[in-house]
């Protein structure tokens, strides 16, 4: 995505000075009563804390993220979530249910009343009783108030945990382990790990609620069990993509990195389930298909996609092309083009207006330069300058820098910056790093074709199963596995039956 939205390590660390100052300034706190538990707590988080932080936070949420430009599927998505917080403990909050535009597997939830699901994750569920489940889940974490508990403890064990805790309370947000890389900056790793442990007795109670909230509206509380499981197999299919690839198993931020799903988690959630006898609705598979149908597939236009080699971005009108054996990575800060040893890369950056409206004032703005020398070059007919010399960072640092600033299509300046591990890698490869920057193009006429990026189609099951069903996808790599893993049928479950509506990537 080429865009300026602020980093997930920074609007953690946003949220988390807007939270810690809130605690601080709760002192002792209070007394309230648990809206789940019915049982009296201390507390350093009322309930007017919860909703101002919470609203604080969910705009930047919304940056960081952006939201699907869909309002059909806004709409549905929120009255699944507004009927299940109306039969919550918290009915009283003002809810509100959001679509991130993100292929992240993921799901989580803000104090006050704010829940998110991302596109990516509702590509791989199968009915709206599902979504419930998941939504229903993220709605227990709020009404249990498990981010003012969270709050409440770290001051307990003391202050200088207060920001662990915090920066928890965004651990949905970002994964358990971006949640540690961010707690063990701000703060003691036992308090990270204090936190952690506390949470995971806070996912068991949310799994419960989900429960009961989907009995409370006639969705069989089974379907805890099925997200759970559908989960897991997200992790089994992204370890076995990974391996053959030949790479290292993800970890990183998804719905299961923040919400293990533990053998002992699914056997508790099987346990609560069971409790639940009575004749419920159906599961809403076919309500939930017509709201995904053409929902976008991993990258959005918004984002821009890459294809292969290829990187293309339709409303910036550009494209580039990463040398053989090179990959494109793109991400909310920059689109890398990366060795395939990941020790050097050319990183690609929309550069802000207020930098300059010239190249000589970007340069000077956004490099600070010591000494160095300012050539002008063109790429693919495109104004460019490169820069080479020495220039000074926030700090008052001084490094040696190599960069092209480039105008592109509508006006737009990019800064193509030239990085490697160290001297020695650099160097070693600047040619491959002249090739990528040479190849930043504006998109051409027959690429725009190449520029759609894929969506979520629901067709017939062909006769051929799901190897015919692959063959008219997109989908390369362990194709057939995914679109398994999309329609509940991964992992040796029962195949949907020919002609049964089913999900395909186009």
């Amino acid at each position: 995505m080429l865009s300026i939205p602020e980093k997930p390590r920074r609007l953690a660390r946003r949220m988390l000075a807007l939270l810690a100052a809130a605690l601080l300034a709760a002192g002792c706190g209070t007394t309230v009563v648990n809206p789940v538990t019915g049982r009296a707590e201390r507390t350093v988080m009322d309930e007017k804390d919860e909703i101002a932080e919470g609203r604080k936070a969910h705009e930047g949420i919304l940056k960081e993220y952006g939201v699907v430009n869909n309002p059909r599927l806004q709409a549905y998505v929120n009255d699944v979530g507004q009927r299940l917080a109306r039969q919550s403990h918290r009915a009283n909050l003002t809810w509100t249910f959001t679509v991130l535009d993100s292929p992240e597997i993921n799901a989580f939830a803000l104090p006050g009343g704010y829940v998110y699901i991302t596109r990516g994750i509702m590509a791989y569920l199968d009915s709206e009783a599902e979504l419930a489940g998941v939504v229903g889940h993220e709605i227990g974490h709020v009404t249990a108030r498990h981010s003012a508990q969270r709050a409440t403890r770290a001051q307990n064990a003391g202050i200088g945990v207060i920001a662990a805790t915090v920066a928890g309370i965004v651990a949905e947000a970002y994964g358990l382990s971006g949640a540690g890389q961010l707690a063990s900056q701000v703060s003691q790793g036992v308090a990270a790990g204090y936190v952690a442990s506390y949470s995971r007795d806070q996912e068991s109670q949310a799994d419960e609620l989900g429960a009961e909230y989907l009995a409370r509206n006639q969705y069989n509380p089974q379907n805890m069990i099925d997200v759970i499981a559908v989960l897991k197999n997200q992790e089994s299919y992204a370890a076995e993509l990974a391996k053959a690839e030949g790479r290292a198993a993800p970890g990183g931020a998804n719905w299961l990195s923040s919400h293990p799903a533990s053998d002992q988690r699914l056997a508790d959630i099987k346990r609560t389930a069971a409790k639940y006898k009575g004749s419920y609705a159906d599961d809403g598979r076919t309500r939930y298909q017509q709201a995904i149908e053409g929902m976008a597939f991993g990258e959005s236009r918004e984002q821009g996609v890459t294809r292969g080699r290829h990187f293309y971005h339709e409303d910036l009108g550009i494209a580039l092309t990463a040398p053989q054996g090179w990959k494109v990575d793109n991400s909310p800060e920059a689109i890398i083009v990366a060795s395939g040893a990941g020790d050097a890369a050319l990183v690609i950056k929309l550069i802000p207006p207020q930098a300059g409206a010239t190249h000589d004032e970007i340069i000077k703005n956004m490099l600070h330069p010591v000494d160095g020398r300012a050539q002008p070059r063109s790429v693919n007919g495109l104004a460019a300058t490169h820069f080479a010399g020495v220039v000074r960072n926030s700090k008052g640092q001084q490094a040696n820098a190599r960069v092209t600033i480039v105008t592109g299509p509508n006006n737009h300046h990019y800064l193509l910056q030239y990085a490697g591990r160290d001297a020695t890698a650099l160097q070693r490869s600047l040619g491959q790093i002249g090739e990528a920057e040479a190849s930043f193009r504006p998109l051409s006429a027959a690429e725009r074709q190449a520029a759609r990026p894929w969506a979520v189609r629901v067709v017939p099951m062909p006769a051929g199963g799901f190897a015919e069903l692959a063959r008219h996808s997109p989908l390369t790599s362990l194709a057939e596995q995914q679109l398994r893993l999309m329609n509940g049928a991964y992992g040796g479950a029962t195949a949907p039956s020919a002609g049964q509506r089913v999900k395909n990537v186009q």
